[in-house]
């Protein structure tokens, strides 16, 4: 029946030369070697009308998307490109590098449509070609271009092949279930056998973004990525809002795109870590002290936001070096690599600035407020040079900006509106009744907001790295950056050390991560308020858990005292350095 169809086409395929036509549903011509689908239809000769007249068959689903308006047919891992498009370009406004979205982010994109073969793969022979819609478009009227051209206008509408399995069993859906999604593959993509192929989420876009900066080794943390994404200045929450008006989103699209909940810092560490593995990644280039994710850099950077002295940098690159931290073999991330640790970054940053707090003041809630009263009272005599720092003048002030800074926080995560105000609906019976529900919920806070005379927020600043801002000008004494550390050290052999002569340990024994998920325990009863109270400051800056940041202490301070733990008993909870 094709034979004869296409006996009289003898025109070559564009991508593999071959004249070996078949017929589709819809009436088009695909190429039977490599299944390429043309933008030509079968030409019928109908003798019952007019002699010589030409009637072209119109494909069945073009019919079927103009009576139920639903737009064009596009799948999940289009929305999901379109999505990281969108933060790509948000990450160039804050100043990435341009390389990022083009030559890196795209190609690690590429790579995973390939090895979750949702593209870029060979399709098996006698696959369906019918829900291959991607290349689809009208024949009579003007055709228009692929979705996929309109959310990467740099590749053709060729080079990206729709997943085989996809498309075969799109086909095989009955016409009921395609209405409980908007895309083709809404459905198929929520089925168990669809997680064993390293299944896009929400929280994926973050780690493909993460897993860029990485390798361009950009000047951006995790923590400040989730920030950014909290503050609303990269798209994230509410980001279907800006598909295209073709795009239809409802029904089980609303599970997979839709996100009721802010993004954790673990969770997209590791599916970064998942990802740089399942993508087959060569070792990522290398972190060296010049670079801005290494601790010596970073530590500084924590300095500052914390509001601490200058002086305790040189103490934290003694750390770095004497645990040998600093290499970019320890730092350089090498996917697959099992053995090796995974850095957090900005976590091993803020881990190593509390190690020298505890080294220097100890952390005990009594030990540094003898400390911070002895400094009290040599700056009252001091009449030249720089003060000396005060702990108990640091933590007030501290302690009062951290209080704001987090009831702000809180506040307007209160406020948030989960809702977008793009209406969604689960099927097209419920969407009247959704439309007319949210128009009665926005003239409703019009009038309220009337009455009230609640005023519309400012727009909000423009993104920042630091989220305090300590200044030497300040004439309350508030800035700690210039203050010194001669009241608490003490020279022996021409090096300054510590006047404090003990340390006590998080832990004695890390605990097995796999087992107990955590690589130690912590409960703020079980220790000191200082060092809570520090662990708070920095998790604030994170916006990680205190235990996150209890954990990698502990690691650096198992790193630190090896040797001395090894000679003493197991059950020692205090060194004499």
């Amino acid at each position: 029946m094709d034979e004869e169809a296409t006996r009289d086409f003898n025109e070559r395929c564009a991508q593999c030369s071959e004249v070996n036509w078949g017929l589709t549903d819809g009436g088009r011509f695909y190429c039977r070697s490599c299944h390429n689908v043309t933008e030509r239809t079968r030409e019928v000769e109908n003798t019952d009308f007019v002699s010589n007249t030409r009637v072209q068959t119109i494909s069945k689903g073009l019919r079927k998307q103009e009576k139920n308006d639903r737009g064009c047919e596009w799948y999940v891992c289009e929305g999901f490109q379109f999505i990281l498009k969108k933060q790509a370009e948000a990450l160039e406004a804050l100043g990435v590098c341009p390389r990022m979205k083009d030559d890196v982010l795209c190609n690690f994109w590429r790579c995973y449509l390939q090895k979750s073969k949702q593209a870029y793969c060979d399709r098996p022979a006698g696959e369906t070609i019918r829900a291959l819609s991607v290349h689809d478009s009208s024949t009579d009227v003007d055709s228009e271009p692929s979705l996929l051209h309109l959310l990467s206008p740099s590749e053709s509408e060729g080079d990206l092949q729709t997943d085989c399995s996809f498309a075969s069993s799109a086909s095989k859906v009955s016409a009921s279930t395609s209405v409980c999604s908007g895309s083709v593959d809404g459905s198929l993509y929520l089925m168990k056998n669809q997680k064993e192929k390293m299944r896009m989420t929400m929280p994926m876009t973050l780690s493909f973004c993460y897993m860029a900066l990485l390798w361009l080794r950009e000047p951006m943390t995790l923590s400040d990525l989730l920030r950014f994404v909290v503050e609303g200045h990269i798209p994230y929450l509410n980001v279907f809002k800006h598909f295209p008006e073709k795009m239809k989103l409802c029904g089980l699209d609303l599970k997979i795109f839709c996100v009721e909940s802010w993004p954790v810092y673990e969770e997209v560490h590791n599916k970064m870590l998942e990802l740089a593995a399942f993508l087959d990644l060569p070792r990522f280039p290398d972190i060296t002290d010049s670079c801005f994710l290494h601790p010596d850099v970073l530590c500084m950077k924590y300095l500052m936001e914390a509001n601490l002295p200058d002086e305790l940098h040189n103490w934290t690159r003694r750390v770095v070096k004497k645990i040998c931290i600093g290499e970019a073999d320890f730092l350089t991330l090498v996917p697959g690599n099992k053995s090796a640790r995974k850095v957090k970054y900005d976590v091993l940053a803020v881990a190593l600035i509390v190690v020298v707090l505890k080294l220097l003041f100890l952390l005990d809630d009594h030990y540094e407020w003898l400390l911070s009263d002895f400094a009290e009272e040599r700056n009252k005599n001091n009449k030249e040079g720089p003060p000396y720092f005060e702990f108990k003048k640091w933590y007030k002030v501290i302690k009062c900006s951290l209080d704001v800074e987090k009831k702000k926080l809180d506040e307007e995560r209160a406020k948030y509106l989960w809702r977008c105000e793009k209406p969604l609906f689960y099927s097209a019976d419920k969407k009247s009744k959704v439309l007319k529900r949210r128009q009665m919920v926005v003239n409703l806070q019009n009038q309220f907001g009337k009455l009230s005379g609640s005023v519309r927020p400012a727009e909000k600043p423009n993104p920042s790295s630091f989220q305090f801002s300590w200044s030497e000008e300040n004439t309350d004494g508030s800035c700690f950056h210039g203050h010194s550390l001669k009241g608490i050290l003490q020279e022996k052999c021409g090096v300054l050390t510590a006047m404090n002569p003990d340390y006590w340990l998080c832990t004695d024994k890390l605990c097995t991560e796999k087992l107990c998920g955590h690589l130690a325990h912590y409960r703020e009863a079980d220790f000191p308020h200082s060092y809570h109270f520090v662990l708070r400051l920095f998790s604030f800056l994170l916006r990680i858990q205190p235990s996150y940041i209890h954990d990698e202490v502990c690691v650096v301070e198992q790193k630190l005292f090896n040797k001395k733990l090894f000679k003493r008993t197991k059950y020692s909870t205090s060194l004499r350095k």
